[in-house]
């Protein structure tokens, strides 16, 4: 069955709090209910869990990826719905991709954790043409062994880690280069239709993560991927350009985020989607 939305709605605050916010940033307790609270509404609103989902958060060891983890773990403790949560991590098979690091804070706090290891780096190496970008075909590889192992361990979900900053800059990448109108849906069947991928951070700002990172002291590490060279630097202009514009309209972000709830497609041009044949004034 559906988790009514109230269900996750247990750390209420005002809705200003979804609002960005300006002057000092919260910290401790603080901040932790204001992220509750986000991630809570982005479940009730999409509908993200459900009774008796087994959740795999897919931690890479990034402060978005942590503070998924830790915030759907103190969800599921309050939540009077049960539903299961664990973190998993593919390896890419890097000897610099300290996952022990990951394993040994993931023990004392309690949550069970799964290491999916690959060879993924060497395949990348073995295929990738020359003058290629390495990170496309990785992300790939990694995203079906993620689904894979998660569907064999027995998961029949699989949270992302992406924020509100990747769903604006998403939206904006394919508007710019590839000619569409898409972004990052809080919930998606994946390709191999049998996992659901979920997103419960759609509705939190990357820095309020960055902020509960250094508050909570996560062991955040990188791949260890000696692959990697700059990181895609049209992604980079775009997280700029969002972020220049927000100088100027601190709720940008959010009026972006809202349009993707606010389709209107008389005054787009897809012939799908609209008659534009009955855009006649009668007589």
């Amino acid at each position: 069955m559906d988790i009514p939305h109230s269900t996750f709605d247990i750390y209420c605050l005002p809705h200003a709090i979804l609002m960005p916010m300006q002057g000092a940033v919260a910290t401790g307790s603080k901040l932790e209910r204001i992220l509750l609270h986000r991630v809570g509404k982005a479940i009730g609103d999409f509908s993200l869990i459900k009774a008796g989902d087994r959740v795999a958060v897919a931690l890479s060891g990034g402060k978005d990826s942590f503070g998924l983890l830790h915030l759907l773990w103190r969800l599921r403790q309050k939540s009077p719905v049960p539903f299961e949560v664990a973190a998993l991590t593919i390896h890419n098979g890097s000897e610099y991709f300290q996952t022990d690091i990951l394993d040994a804070y993931l023990k004392e706090q309690g949550i069970p954790f799964h290491v999916e290891r690959t060879q993924i780096t060497t395949i990348v190496e073995e295929k990738l043409r020359p003058g290629s970008p390495y990170c496309s075909l990785c992300a790939r590889l990694r995203r079906g062994a993620l689904y894979g192992a998660a569907k064999r361990l027995g998961f029949n979900k699989v949270a992302l880690g992406h924020h509100l900053d990747d769903a604006v800059e998403t939206l904006l990448m394919n508007l710019f280069f590839e000619g569409a109108l898409k972004a990052m849906p809080p919930k998606l069947l994946a390709e191999n239709g049998r996992i659901t991928v979920i997103r419960p951070l759609v509705y939190t700002p990357e820095g309020l993560l960055a902020e509960y990172a250094r508050d909570r002291g996560f062991p955040v590490i990188d791949c260890g991927c000696w692959l990697c060279g700059e990181k895609d630097q049209e992604r980079a202009r775009m997280k700029a350009l969002v972020s220049e514009v927000a100088e100027r309209h601190p709720e940008v972000r959010k009026s972006i985020l809202a349009a993707l709830a606010n389709i209107q497609p008389r005054f787009l041009m897809d012939r799908s989607r609209h008659d534009f044949e009955a855009e006649e004034a009668t007589q």
